[in-house]
C-alpha cells in the first residue's frame, strides 16, 4: 500500500521531550533496564499503588498536589500525594477489617469522585483484585460483571446502590455492599474510614500477581474479564513518561473514566507513578467547559478521545479564540484511531497536534505511538513503544511484509500484556497464533515501521473483491463540510458480496436531503477510491458509541440487518 503522506514535523514542539531519541532508544532497549525507576520491596516483591502513591512521601512530591478534582456545579477538592496516600490506607484497612484476602473482587461501582480513586489504591494494597464499572451501567450490565467475577464486594455510592440491590440476591458470591457516603446494611463505611489508620502493611505482590480488571464487549456472547498484574505499572510508567512526555511538574488531564483502561493506566497508575498533579473533571462533556478548565489550572498534558476532538471541532473556531490555551505542551488521543481531518484541525486551532496512539484492554499499555520526538505522519498509529516488538501477520500467524494489510499482532512479553480472561482459559488462547498476540486489528506497515490502522477484523468491508477498511471510509466522510460524524458498514449485496453503507451525523446548518446524500458519496468516491464510496447513505442524529469514544459498528449493523444487537453494555447512549 502506498499513499501521500502528510507530515507534522516534531521541530513545531517547541520543547524537549522526555524520549529524545526514537531509533536509538528502540534499538538499545530492554525491560530490565527500566525496573531501577521501579520500586521493588526488599523480598524482590512490589505493589502498583506503592509505585503510583506511596514512593513519593520519601521525596519533595509527598506535599504536591496529587488530585485536583472538579465537578459540573463547580464544587473542587484538592488532595495531596501524602493524603491519598492516607486515604488509601484507610480504605485498605477497613477492607481488611472485613476480611478481604489477596486475589479476592473488591469491585467499585461509583461517579468519577475521589473516593474512585483512592479506593482504587486501597484495595490494590490490601493484595485483592480490583474491578471498575461505570456509573452509567444497569442492573443487567452489573450483575455480569459481578456474577462473572465472583466478587465478594462492590463498593458504590447512594446515587447507585438501588441498581445493585436490584440483582444482589442473584450474586451468592457478593457478600457486602459498601457505600461511601451513607450507611447501609447496618455498616457505616463512610464513618469505619474516618476512624481506621493512617498507617497500613501494604501488601507485598510478586509482579505476575493479579491487580485489576476490566471487563470488555466483544461482537458475540457476555463480556469478558481482562485480567492484569501488579508489573502493568512498569509499561504504564514508562509510557506515561515517554509517549504522553508526563513530568512531575504537569498540570495533566485525562478525561477518561476509570471504567474504561485508560482511567486506570493513565489517570491513576502510571501518571502518579511520574508525580504529575491529575485533573479530573466529573461532568459532561461541553466545549466552554473544557476550554475554561485548560485555562483555570493552565492544563500542560491532555489525553482525551478522538470524538471528544471531533465534537470540540464540531463546536468550531471561533469558540477556541475565546480561550488562551497557552499553557498546553503536549497532546495526545486514544480509544480509537484519530481522523486526519481532526488531527489538521487541532493542530491548526491549538497550535499543537494531537499524537495518536494504540492499545487495548489487552494490553494494559500504549503499545503502538506517535512520539513527541518522532514526525507524525498523519492518520497513522505510529511506531512500536521500545520494548515492544509489533508486526502484521497472516490468519495463520506468518509474518507479512511491509505495505501488505493484514492483521495487527505483537510479541508476548510485554509487562503489561493481560495475564487471563477470567475463568475463560479457551477464550485467553484464541488471542494467540504462533508466536505473536493478535490484536483484532486489521492494519499495514510502511517501510518507515510507521503502523497504519484498516479496521477491526470483523468489520472489514469486501465489495466487488475489493478490501475495505471502514475507518479510511469514515475520514473521508468527515473531510466532507456537512459531516461532524461518520460510521460505515459493509451491508449484503447479491452483485458486490456487500456495498458500503454510511451513517453521518451532520454538522450544524445543514439539512437533510437527497442532493447531499449523494453529494457525501461522490466526495468519498473522489477523495478515497471508485469502489469504496458508500453506495447508501444515512442521516442520524447520534452514533452508538462505547464509553471509550468506539463507533460499535456491529450495533449498526445489527439494526440495519435486524439482528440481534448482543451486550450494549459499554454502549454511551443511543
Amino acid at each position: 500500500m502506498t499513499e501521500e503522506v502528510e507530515i507534522i514535523k516534531k521541530t513545531d514542539l517547541g520543547f524537549e521531550p522526555n524520549l529524545k531519541n526514537y531509533d536509538e532508544t528502540y534499538k538499545n532497549f530492554s525491560w530490565d533496564q527500566i525496573k531501577t525507576e521501579i520500586i521493588y520491596f526488599d523480598d524482590g516483591k512490589m505493589n502498583a499503588a506503592y509505585n503510583a502513591i506511596d514512593k513519593h512521601l520519601e521525596t519533595p512530591n509527598k506535599q504536591k498536589m496529587a488530585l485536583i478534582w472538579e465537578n459540573d456545579a463547580g464544587e473542587v477538592q484538592k488532595f495531596t500525594f501524602a493524603e491519598i496516600a492516607e486515604l488509601s490506607n484507610r480504605i485498605a484497612g477497613v477492607l481488611k477489617k472485613l476480611g478481604v484476602q489477596k486475589g479476592d473482587r473488591v469491585f467499585l461501582f461509583l461517579p468519577r469522585i475521589p473516593e474512585l480513586y483512592y479506593s482504587f489504591l486501597g484495595i490494590l494494597k490490601t493484595g485483592a483484585i480490583a474491578g471498575t464499572l461505570f456509573q452509567a451501567f444497569g442492573p443487567e450490565g452489573i450483575k455480569d460483571r459481578l456474577g462473572n467475577s465472583k466478587a465478594r464486594f462492590v463498593i458504590t455510592h447512594s446515587t447507585l446502590v438501588s441498581r445493585v440491590e436490584q440483582i444482589k440476591n442473584e450474586l451468592p458470591d457478593l457478600e457486602k455492599v459498601l457505600v461511601v457516603d451513607a450507611p447501609y446494611d447496618n455498616f457505616d463505611f463512610k464513618k469505619e474510614t474516618s476512624e481506621a489508620s493512617e498507617e497500613f502493611e501494604i501488601a507485598h505482590m510478586d509482579p505476575k500477581d493479579r491487580a485489576f480488571m476490566l471487563y470488555t464487549s466483544g461482537t458475540t456472547g457476555k463480556p469478558k474479564g481482562v485480567v492484569h498484574a501488579h508489573q502493568a505499572i512498569i509499561q504504564e510508567y514508562l509510557t506515561a513518561k515517554w509517549v504522553l512526555d508526563i513530568r512531575s511538574e504537569d498540570m495533566y488531564w485525562c478525561t477518561a473514566d476509570p471504567g474504561w483502561v485508560t482511567g486506570i493506566a493513565y489517570e491513576i497508575l502510571g501518571s502518579w507513578a511520574n508525580a504529575a498533579t491529575a485533573l479530573v473533571f466529573d461532568g459532561r462533556f461541553d466545549p466552554e467547559k473544557w476550554y475554561s478548565i485548560i485555562d483555570k489550572y493552565n492544563v500542560t498534558i491532555w489525553y482525551t478521545a478522538p470524538t471528544a476532538i471531533r465534537m470540540l471541532m464540531k463546536a468550531g473556531d471561533e469558540i477556541v479564540k475565546k480561550y488562551s490555551l497557552e499553557s498546553l505542551r503536549h497532546l495526545a488521543s486514544v480509544g480509537e484511531p484519530l481522523n486526519p481531518e481532526a488531527i489538521r484541525w487541532a493542530h491548526k486551532a491549538y497550535k499543537r497536534p494531537f499524537h495518536d496512539n494504540w492499545w487495548q484492554t489487552e494490553t494494559g499499555a500504549i503499545c503502538i505511538s506517535n512520539y513527541p520526538c518522532m514526525n507524525i505522519k498523519v492518520g497513522s498509529m505510529g511506531r512500536p513503544f521500545p520494548g515492544v516488538v509489533a508486526g502484521i501477520v497472516d490468519d495463520e500467524g506468518s509474518e507479512l511484509p511491509s505495505g501488505k494489510e493484514g492483521n495487527l499482532a505483537l510479541k508476548p512479553g510485554w509487562p503489561s500484556m493481560m495475564m487471563e480472561i477470567w475463568e475463560n482459559p479457551e477464550k485467553y488462547q484464541s488471542y494467540f497464533k504462533g508466536d505473536w498476540y493478535t490484536s483484532g486489528d486489521r492494519a499495514w506497515q510502511d517501510v518507515d515501521g510507521y503502523f497504519w490502522f484498516m479496521g477491526r477484523a470483523d468489520d472489514v468491508i469486501k465489495t466487488a473483491g475489493e478490501r475495505v477498511g471502514p475507518f479510511e471510509v469514515e475520514s473521508a466522510l468527515i473531510e466532507h463540510p456537512a459531516v461532524a460524524e461518520a460510521g460505515v458498514i459493509g451491508k449484503p449485496d447479491p452483485e458486490r458480496g456487500e456495498i458500503i453503507k454510511a451513517f453521518c451525523v451532520l454538522r450544524p446548518g445543514f439539512e437533510e436531503s437527497e442532493e447531499l446524500k449523494k453529494e457525501i458519496a461522490e466526495h468519498v468516491k473522489k477523495h478515497l477510491a471508485g469502489h469504496a464510496y458508500p453506495k447508501e447513505v444515512a442521516f442520524v442524529k447520534t452514533l452508538p458509541k462505547t464509553r471509550s469514544g468506539k463507533i460499535m459498528r456491529r450495533v449498526l449493523r445489527a439494526k440495519e440487518l435486524g439482528l440481534p444487537v448482543g451486550d450494549t453494555s459499554t454502549l454511551e447512549e443511543y
